[in-house]
């Protein structure tokens, strides 16, 4: 995984870092886990407007908890 650390404008964010896929987003929180949101499963425009958040650096993780945007997989390792 290639993820790029979220700038965290806000200072407060439950994500850590991010990836930005053809078509898809991979969201990695703070608490190490890690999702992916597609667009088979998320929705192309969720996915779109998840992008914009992350190269932003705010408001990613509001997005994802007020939408509750449906993510395609989980990875329940936690990243160091």
């Amino acid at each position: 995984m290639l993820m790029q650390p979220y700038r965290n404008v806000a200072g407060n964010s439950g994500v850590s870092a991010y990836e930005i896929l053809r078509d898809g987003i991979r969201v990695r929180f703070a608490d190490g886990r890690t999702y992916l949101y597609n667009y088979s499963e998320s929705g192309r425009a969720h996915v779109e407007q998840m992008k914009r958040y992350a190269r932003a650096g705010r408001g990613l993780s509001s997005y994802i908890s007020q939408t509750r945007v449906p993510y395609a997989d989980k990875d329940a390792r936690k990243d160091a």
